[in-house]
């Protein structure tokens, strides 16, 4: 029996390839000659997973592809991007709780992946949850990125009790399963998001008051994915913070306060 998906038409990318009767690693070789160094860090499973749909192609490979493939963005990546906002639905948190209780069962739903961004955290049952997940799950695939230095130590602490958890260098299932990262660019804005698979959860600025982010929104799986791919994207470009010693050297910004 063929497999799903096998006479599907080709997605505009791919047909973009077989159109010049390239190879996959003829398009990683095209990418790294058009990059600053002559590295893009590009794979031949990361093409093929952009030319399915399986992942989504940041936007400087895509400044990449199209200055190769001489078209326009909105032809080479139309499958990645078509009916997103018509699938989304989204659930709107008006408050801690809901948002508390919504950031949770992310973490505890999530099966393959789990995403978090942001350098803010200081809710010791979220961060239990995460750590609990890791836990049971030891195939669960674990992004943690923050932006700028912890604000809390609770944070720098829910760090090293994840390295104790999982060491990032082990690949006893067969993949790397903690991936740890700081972005220290100043002029990168912070972002906050949980993700797993089946869905995210964004905290935004607070709906009652001026001082916090209480409020949130909860997205399912198709953003949830874009998501995934965006925390990827940001590990990439981080610091890896991924020893002991690496997380005990980061400053806290606001050392002794709740």
């Amino acid at each position: 029996m063929a497999r799903a998906g096998r006479d599907r038409e080709p997605t505009p990318l791919r047909r973009a390839r077989q159109a010049r009767n390239w190879t996959l690693e003829d398009v990683v070789e095209q990418m790294d000659l058009h990059t600053y160094g002559g590295r893009s860090g590009v794979t031949p499973s990361m093409v093929s997973g952009w030319e399915l749909g399986r992942h989504t192609t940041s936007i400087g490979h895509r400044k990449t592809l199209c200055d190769i493939y001489a078209l326009p963005a909105d032809v080479l990546f139309a499958h990645q991007d078509e009916g997103l906002g018509q699938r989304a639905t989204v659930q709107l948190l008006a408050g801690f709780p809901d948002l508390q209780r919504a950031m949770a069962r992310v973490v505890s739903e999530a099966q393959e992946f789990l995403i978090v961004m942001g350098s803010r955290s200081r809710d010791v049952q979220y961060l239990r949850a995460i750590e609990v997940a890791l836990e049971k799950r030891p195939t669960l695939i674990c992004y943690r990125v923050l932006f700028g230095p912890p604000h809390h130590q609770i944070l720098k602490d829910h760090l090293l009790r994840l390295l104790k958890l999982r060491d990032p260098c082990d690949r006893s299932v067969g993949t790397k399963t903690l991936h740890l990262g700081i972005v220290e660019d100043p002029l990168a804005p912070e972002r906050f998001f949980c993700s797993s698979e089946r869905q995210a959860v964004i905290p935004i600025p607070s709906l009652t008051s001026h001082e916090a982010f209480d409020s949130g929104i909860v997205v399912g799986p198709a953003p949830a994915s874009r998501l995934l791919d965006h925390g990827r994207q940001a590990y990439a470009a981080a610091r890896r913070i991924e020893t002991v010693q690496q997380v005990s050297d980061l400053d806290v910004l606001r050392e002794g306060r709740a």
